[in-house]
């Protein structure tokens, strides 16, 4: 998708939990509000927890800490956390 904006979704997304089914809908309710290309993509907590995590989330124009602990890998979640952070990434959690 051309010049989409892209969110990184940084959890293990669980179609059980009804809450990271509303995160995607709230993400593509205010793209479409705004008439802006998006694209999500979840990003597994034990996908940060190894050594190309920075690469991993460099990848995305924004980040998003998911709701719906516990997490797979606490370390990997910090490891995201800690990227936005040290990098002034746009990020937000819930």
């Amino acid at each position: 998708m051309p010049n989409a904006v892209r969110i990184g979704v940084i959890g293990d997304f669980e179609p059980a939990y009804h809450s990271h089914f509303a995160t995607n809908a709230a993400l593509y309710d205010a793209a479409a509000k705004l008439n802006v290309p998006l694209l999500v993509r979840w990003i597994p907590t034990l996908a940060l927890a190894c050594p190309g995590a920075r690469k991993i989330l460099g990848l995305s124009d924004g980040l998003i800490a998911s709701p719906g602990s516990p997490y797979q890998s606490f370390r990997g979640m910090l490891r995201g956390i800690e990227f936005a952070r040290t990098q002034d990434w746009p990020f937000t959690g819930s």
